[in-house]
């Protein structure tokens, strides 16, 4: 044997027919690989098998649900549920007794797909890099209150001076409390502030365990059972002393179910109509009881104002001027560390496409920025 026959017989050439096999094994990793790929894209593109919606307060009752807004009539009546059941898509509604920080967490996490949520935490959101879209108001131009007990000596806002105050930091309850404090020459650093939630505000209110409470309607339960005195109510002075609440979409769901995020925005609307009636005053506030704020409580806080006044879904000028405002404080007080950009922050047309679907255009008044009714 010659070296050349050697070194041929210690590595053979390849001939055609023995790279068939691995050629077939590479064409059929190939078309395995673009199988997977089409049907990982098609699974994208189509129908999630569960809506997930986080609500910034703790829920009530079983099943868990609230009161006092539009998403809660949607929640209360099931109406995405009913929505949705024919097309085997389950809603999930997921209550944080952290309220909108802990909403905002699990937007970071991204488990939610919407939030039922109040301005302040989600400019806090935003300005934190959180992608949300506003989509419609639900809830908007409620008052925070001040609540003391019974046989308290304080008479106002004004009395609260080197008082232990109790307020729900984060929350759309803040700033309220902040502007009405410095409208009469006051600001936190004047009070001891404890910030506890909700519930635990309630109970300390109630064994006197602080001095003051500032909160929402829950306060009447307290004040019915004789156990406290509300003596201040924001939304006397005016619309500017009012929070707003809002249905947001993460930008990435949005982007991936349009036409999901259209169909839950018709659903709110319809609810906001129907909460909006006035022939409808006496059932959702029996609606909104199930969440165990009582009827009468429901009555007091909306005995002084037209329901379309409150239950309006609309993202008008005073909305946008009222986030901006937000936006600015937040800024100012230092809870963020730069601006936030809220015109691009609104998604209307979605609620535009419902409003004209269900001929909705004229049914609320839009107001101004200061709060007027535009003619």
């Amino acid at each position: 044997m010659t070296a050349t026959q050697a070194r041929q017989s210690a590595h053979p050439v390849s001939s055609p027919k023995s790279d068939l096999p691995m050629r077939s094994h590479r064409v059929l990793q190939y078309l395995l690989c673009a199988a997977l790929s089409f049907i990982s894209l098609h699974a994208a593109a189509g129908e999630p098998t569960v809506i997930r919606i986080g609500v910034a307060q703790q829920g009530a009752g079983d099943p868990p649900t609230f009161g006092g807004s539009t998403a809660a009539t949607v929640r209360g009546q099931q109406l995405l549920e009913k929505e949705f059941a024919a097309d085997g898509i389950k809603v999930e509604w997921l209550f944080f007794k952290g309220a909108g920080p802990a909403v905002n967490e699990a937007i970071a996490n991204n488990a939610l797909d919407f939030a039922y949520q109040g301005d302040l935490p989600s400019v806090l959101a935003r300005a934190n890099g959180l992608k949300t879209r506003i989509l419609l108001e639900s809830g908007v131009r409620s008052g925070v209150k001040v609540g003391v007990p019974a046989d308290s000596d304080i008479k106002s806002i004004k009395d609260l001076k080197d008082r232990r105050v109790a307020i729900f930091r984060g929350t759309n309850l803040q700033l309220v409390a902040d502007n009405a404090l410095a409208e009469n020459q006051l600001d936190e650093h004047a009070l001891h502030v404890i910030n506890l939630d909700t519930a635990s505000s309630l109970a300390a209110l109630a064994s006197k365990g602080i001095d003051a409470s500032v909160s929402d309607y829950t306060l009447y339960r307290l004040r019915d059972q004789g156990l406290a005195r509300i003596v201040y109510e924001s939304q006397h002075d005016g619309p500017q002393l009012t929070r707003q609440a809002h249905l947001l979409v993460l930008d990435d769901f949005e982007k991936a179910h349009p036409d999901i995020v259209q169909r839950v925005v018709n659903v709110f609307v319809q609810a906001a109509q129907w909460s909006s009636d006035e022939a409808n005053r006496d059932a959702l506030f029996k609606l909104w009881a199930k969440s165990g704020v009582s009827y009468a409580s429901w009555q007091a806080e909306f005995g002084e104002q037209p329901l379309k006044y409150r239950n309006s879904p609309l993202i008008d000028p005073f909305i946008v001027a009222r986030y901006k405002a937000v936006a600015q404080d937040a800024l100012r007080l230092k809870l963020i560390r730069q601006p936030v950009d809220v015109d691009s922050w609104f998604e209307p047309r979605y609620l535009d496409n419902a409003l004209r679907t269900q001929k909705l255009e004229h049914y609320w008044t839009r107001y101004d920025a200061a709060g007027k009714p535009l003619g």
